[in-house]
């Protein structure tokens, strides 16, 4: 029977017991701590160097070595939440990142120190999709809007702040201290964590498909590798890539080994789906509204972390500004994003994803757009960043949940870890694109007889001109997300030929 007409419950309170609320809000605080340490790290690379005496090509790898391994965990994640309860992957996700932040806490030497970013990643890589998960089984699909919000929050916030207090603690102490403030946060998290949370699912005894794991590893490893050593040119310069006259031969040898193994990936997925045991299950893609949001989300990435690699070699190269004022620029966007970001979902439980995500993309369009202009006056810098931002707080929640809603229970793990692919995979292939039209435009403007510092310039405003182009393609495909049955208000009737909101009801997909 349909539900009768009744007020939407004003608070999450009203709608979870104890339990399920105690669970969200320790995987949201564990969350938090985890992709801060994803950023905190970005403006340390210089101490490091000095104190360890490393080259900037091997002090690379600190952050490389994250984002391999990142995209290596994170496709096998839908089956660790299949294979193991709540309790345990939350165990192991947490244990393993507070080990890594240890290790890197007590690190003498470069090779202990990047082991320990590789074990944090590892964590790292398990824990947002676990989130998402579990907010999917527990929350209403009509109240979900709202926590995804919260979600929001943590991907919005917690990248932003993380450069910042990099900064200014790096201004008074050295770099390991970054580490021994994350630590005993950590630690709390995953002792309370072991105490308070609860299983909200069931452990099954599928057993892992070896030849899966190999070519996860052939596959995305490579993939992000050479996507990211195109955007690198292999030194961590864009320049490098146009002085040498195109990519590098280890970068291109990578994508080809990637390409190669998630063509065999693929196709091992689609005969172990006949015996339902797929390592990640590629039956979401038969949701038309998964399809879709996830082509929207590729391309928005791309967009979106082109700039985000591009803006602070702008800043510091052409401008001169130091890495504390770069990270405080950054801060304005990240935090409007982070509390616009529970209204947002509250927006979208009443009136759908298509409302929110046409104008939020089209700020984010001109936020690019400004920034484009590469201005020298940093407050139009900043100006255009937090445009951009406001407009991105209203795309993630919308795009995530229609996204995780249009699929049917048992597959919530493996969508949410294909989102989180799609984030690695789509962000390394904006950013190799944009980097690399910005050095061959910067190489010709150098070649035409103008300073290298023009030619930066010239070259970022080329790349933020084509990430407004890909933003504007986005705006498009918009237009084509529908909105789930199954996440209409429960204030609201079914809409004509909608199927009606069932009490324990699983999505389906569309």
């Amino acid at each position: 029977m349909p539900r009768s007409a009744a007020p939407a419950p004003a608070h999450l309170t009203d709608v979870l017991p104890a339990r399920d609320r105690s669970v969200i809000i320790l995987l949201l605080i564990s969350a938090f701590v985890v992709i801060l340490n994803e950023t905190i790290l970005s403006v340390a690379l210089p101490p490091i160097m000095e104190d360890l005496d490393l080259a900037e090509t091997t002090a690379q790898w600190l952050t490389t070595g994250f984002m391999l391994t990142m995209a290596v965990v994170i496709p096998t994640t839908g089956y660790l939440m299949g294979r193991f309860s709540t309790r345990q992957v939350f165990a192991l996700a947490m244990s393993t990142f507070t080990a890594g932040t240890l290790i890197c806490a007590l690190s003498p030497a470069f090779l202990p120190l990047l082991i320990g970013r590789i074990v944090q990643a590892s964590g790292t890589a398990v824990m947002m999709p676990l989130l998402m998960t579990t907010v999917m089984n527990l929350v209403p699909p009509s109240r979900r809007g709202q926590v995804m919000g919260n979600i929001s929050i943590v991907i919005s916030v917690a990248p932003a702040l993380g450069p910042t207090i990099s900064g200014l603690i790096l201004s008074f102490a050295p770099w390991r201290a970054l580490f021994v403030l994350v630590l005993p946060i950590a630690v709390a998290a995953l002792l309370f964590g072991l105490r308070r949370i609860e299983n909200v699912n069931e452990a099954s005894r599928q057993p892992a498909d070896p030849l899966s794991v190999v070519l996860v590893g052939l596959g995305f490893g490579p993939l992000v590798y050479g996507l990211t050593g195109i955007s690198s040119g292999g030194s961590g310069e864009g320049a490098a890539y146009a002085a040498s006259g195109g990519a590098p031969v280890a970068a291109v040898v990578c994508l080809v080994v990637g390409v190669l193994s998630l063509g065999l990936f693929v196709r091992r997925q689609l005969a172990l789906q006949k015996q339902e045991r797929p390592l990640l299950d590629l039956r979401t893609f038969s949701s038309r509204t998964f399809t879709v949001t996830v082509a929207l989300m590729v391309v928005m990435m791309g967009a979106m972390f082109g700039v985000v690699v591009l803006l602070p070699i702008f800043l510091q190269k052409v401008l001169g500004l130091s890495t504390l004022s770069v990270g405080l620029m950054m801060l304005p966007g990240g935090l409007a994003m982070g509390l616009l970001a529970p209204l947002v979902g509250r927006l979208f439980d009443r009136v759908g994803p298509r409302p929110l995500l046409v104008p939020g993309l089209s700020a984010v369009v001109v936020g690019i757009g400004i920034m484009s202009r590469v201005p020298e006056q940093p407050w139009l810098i900043v100006l255009g960043h937090v445009i951009m931002s406001l407009g991105l707080a209203f795309v993630f929640t919308p795009l995530m949940t229609t996204a995780m809603s249009s699929l049917p229970r048992q597959r919530y793990g493996h969508g949410s870890a294909i989102v989180g692919t799609v984030q690695q995979v789509a962000g390394a292939a904006g950013a190799a694109l944009l980097v690399s039209i910005m050095a061959r435009v910067a190489a010709g403007t150098v070649d035409s007889g103008g300073s290298a510092l023009e030619g930066i310039s010239e070259g970022t405003s080329a790349a933020f001109t084509l990430s407004t182009v890909l933003a504007l393609v986005t705006v498009v495909i918009a237009l084509f997300v529908r909105r789930s049955p199954e996440e209409a208000p429960a204030a609201q009737s079914p809409e004509p030929g909608a199927s009606p909101e069932r009490a324990g009801e699983e999505p389906t997909a569309s």
